[in-house]
């Protein structure tokens, strides 16, 4: 639905237009009481992979690299990419969730592999380093904090810092420097990625059972900015702030990545004005004519040595069944406990934080403050995350209008009340909201926009609670069943980014054929 605004700037009269979307939820709660017509078609195929986000298209990928054809995509959405999916308005491309892939560790050959068919590496240099196509670098300036009525170079706070905080960042950097780098006795990273390869040691592991926050108090760190550029990463990449997430998630936020993709040790990141839908469009190839949208899964279970699966066509307004030899479950668990049974009891402690994004186009942001506008935009306590400028990649010296995308995580103990208080609030809230935390740091953005559309996720991502990435519940969700039914999703690591969306669905389809083969 659209509603229009008349707005002023610069004496011209703009229309803001305020649309809210999200994933399709309406049709997917349609779970919960399965009023769906009974199948009138059957479907035989050897696999199935349920869900086209990053596992799923990445498990497509992998079936193809090994010659495998006789394979099925199934998604609820019209569209393919999950969380790494965009939109587009008349001035550019921007992200629906997603939106920059960090230089990958040297040693992830995979990964590397990946990159260099997709052109993204575009060599080796005499060092062995991959060269990475400039333009899918991050431009600079890439990053600039909104602190203390300024703006400066980079998201940690330098400029306007008293003694004892810089000294305080020093020590915290040091210190996750020394994880980046520490090993435990079984040889393996103290934390690594993907993160099945971190080390089992014990001490490191117990960091699952403590909050940022408790680690943060523990370690005599005391000063507010280091707190607060704490919350801020880890709401970035868990949605959850320093007071609710795992200690050892929140170190593995610094640690995981080794920085060793460049002989300068400098840290980067691979970005596209639509997000991580680029590199989404580049699995996609390995699912054409091999995918049916629109279609939401409400049923798997094994029956004659055989999986079965009753998807409903929410286009014709029918049902379908799907008769495959093996099937993956690119799924998050809080889906899946609606579609197999007897897996409520542990899908219940995974976590999900719901996510709010708004994509604003605004006539300018000329902020007559000290550094330019950058790729990422951080407001020093807000409430927010702040807004990537889409455009940043744009070879375009001048554009008609400019194009932010706004980030907001719930992050809180109750994510069960967040997530009803995402879809309760209205249109108009949820555009002042977003308005009003903005205007810390462009106090005439409201007059300067011409459009909004906010985007709501109310699943937006699994949060690592302490006691999660190595608890019980998440060994017993990745367990497949009778070697027929088996899961991929980055839910199944605690931590929701793209390389272990990546990794998942190349090791499912690896374990699916190892099995075959031993079978044979």
């Amino acid at each position: 639905m659209l509603i229009p605004f008349l707005q002023f700037c610069s004496d011209k009269i703009i229309q803001l237009l305020l649309r809210l979307s999200g994933t399709n939820h309406l049709l997917g709660h349609r779970l919960w009481v399965k009023d769906f017509p009974k199948p009138t078609s059957q479907i035989h195929i050897p696999y199935l992979i349920v869900g086209g986000g990053i596992s799923g298209l990445s498990a497509a990928r992998q079936f193809h690299k090994k010659g495998i054809s006789d394979f099925l995509v199934l998604e609820l959405e019209g569209h393919l990419g999950g969380n790494s999916s965009n939109g587009e308005n008349q001035y550019s491309k921007f992200p629906l969730g997603a939106h920059y892939l960090p230089l990958p560790n040297f040693k992830d050959k995979e990964l590397l592999q990946f990159l260099e068919e997709e052109k993204i590496i575009l060599g080796y240099d005499q060092k062995g380093f991959p060269v990475f196509d400039e333009l899918q670098l991050s431009f600079a300036p890439d990053e600039r904090l909104f602190y203390k009525n300024n703006w400066q170079d980079g998201v940690v706070p330098k400029e306007g810092n008293s003694k004892n905080e810089d000294l305080e960042f020093q020590r915290f950097f040091k210190l996750m420097d020394t994880f980046r780098e520490g090993k435990g006795n079984d040889g393996k990273y103290l934390f690594d990625i993907p993160l099945h390869l971190s080390s089992e040691d014990i001490a490191t592991r117990n960091l699952d059972k403590i909050t940022m926050k408790e680690w943060f108090e523990t370690n005599n760190f005391t000063r507010e900015p280091l707190f607060n550029y704490i919350d801020y990463c880890c709401k970035d990449d868990f949605g959850l702030g320093i007071h609710y997430v795992s200690a050892w998630a929140g170190i593995h936020y610094f640690a995981g990545r080794k920085q060793d993709a460049s002989s300068d040790k400098k840290e980067s990141v691979l970005t596209w004005p639509e997000g991580n839908a680029r590199l989404a469009s580049h699995l996609k190839k390995y699912t054409d004519q091999k995918t049916l949208k629109n279609h939401l899964v409400y049923e798997v279970e094994v029956e004659n040595n055989k999986v079965v699966a009753k998807a409903f066509d929410d286009v014709k307004k029918v049902s379908v069944e799907i008769i495959a030899d093996k099937v993956i479950m690119a799924t998050p668990q809080f889906v899946n406990q609606y579609l197999i049974k007897d897996r409520k009891e542990f899908t219940k402690e995974f976590h999900y934080t719901p996510w709010l994004l708004a994509t604003l186009t605004v006539t300018d942001l000329a902020d007559n403050f000290s550094f330019p506008l950058s790729w990422d935009n951080v407001i020093y306590d807000a409430k927010g995350l702040g807004y990537v400028y889409d455009q940043h990649q744009s070879l375009n010296q001048i554009q008609a209008r400019k194009v932010i995308t706004y980030y907001y995580s719930f992050s809180s103990s109750d994510l069960k009340k967040s997530r009803k208080e995402l879809y309760k609030k209205n249109k108009e809230y949820w555009k002042q909201f977003v308005f009003d935390d903005l205007k810390i740091a462009h106090p005439d953005i409201e007059d300067c926009t011409g459009q909004m559309e906010v985007f709501l996720l109310g699943h937006g991502m699994v949060s690592p609670a302490p006691d999660f990435i190595f608890g019980e519940a998440k060994k017993q969700a990745s367990k497949n069943i009778e070697h027929k039914i088996f899961f991929a999703h980055t839910d199944l690591s605690g931590i929701s980014i793209f390389e272990e969306a990546f990794h998942h669905g190349i090791n499912v389809v690896n374990q699916i054929l190892d099995e075959t083969t031993l079978d044979s």
